[in-house]
């Protein structure tokens, strides 16, 4: 499903990963993620995609929402557990949407 976002500006952080092997408490994590995601202030929505690598893009109002994300205690653990397990590689990139366009 595509998210619904406001008119711009707001930002999208772009989660692009390579996963290992290990599914080991995975699906349950990313599900958690994303339900807590939701409980956070300046959360819009999101969207994910995977095949040979994932593209998870989740948008928010603020870069202080951005922050708080990044740093909420239970975000982090997931974090450590995928760079210990599940992620071979990754990149993580903040933007600023400035135009938004499409057929809905």
């Amino acid at each position: 499903m595509i998210a619904s976002t406001p008119p711009p500006p707001y930002y999208a952080v772009i989660f692009t990963s390579i996963r290992t092997e290990t599914d080991e408490g995975y699906s349950e994590m990313a599900q958690r993620m994303v339900a807590l995601a939701r409980e956070q202030p300046g959360f819009l929505g999101e969207e994910s995609a995977r095949n040979e690598i994932g593209i998870t893009v989740s948008y928010w109002t603020s870069e202080e929402a951005v922050r708080l994300w990044k740093e909420n205690a239970e975000h982090r653990l997931a974090q450590q557990y995928g760079r210990e397990k599940w992620y071979r590689a990754f990149k993580l990139r903040v933007a600023r949407v400035e135009r938004d366009y499409g057929i809905e």
